[in-house]
């Protein structure tokens, strides 16, 4: 799928978010598929207004495609917007595990970091 670096706007993984996304595509042993890597996409929801949605998959028609660390990034174009300079992160913390989003975009957050409101 074509990058689309002016529609995307640079969302980027951190060393450990990229370590976790490949131990994730690859727990099997196999290698991960073409075009596998992250979807973050944005909908209504969460305590804030918006909460994030990550999974691992191609990307579907429509996205946007970009790379952190050689990793596929795909962000549906809907919510490239809200998205913009995103940087996700991974914590493996005994109390606080998980992928963490740090969005230059969101005015407000709620504690659990997974919603978001402009």
């Amino acid at each position: 799928m074509k990058t689309d670096l002016f529609a995307i706007a640079d969302v980027s993984l951190t060393d450990e978010a990229a370590a976790q996304i490949r131990r994730l595509l690859t727990k099997n042993g196999d290698p991960a598929p073409e075009g596998k890597g992250l979807r973050l996409s944005v909908e209504s929801g969460g305590c804030s207004g918006y909460r994030y949605v990550l999974e691992l998959a191609e990307a579907k028609p429509g996205d946007l495609t970009t790379y952190s660390h050689d990793l596929p990034v795909h962000v549906p174009s809907a919510s490239a917007a809200f998205l913009k300079g995103v940087v996700v992160d991974y914590s493996d913390d005994l109390n606080d595990s998980g992928f963490k989003i740090r969005n230059p975009n969101a005015r407000r957050s709620c504690g659990c970091g997974q919603s978001f409101g402009t």
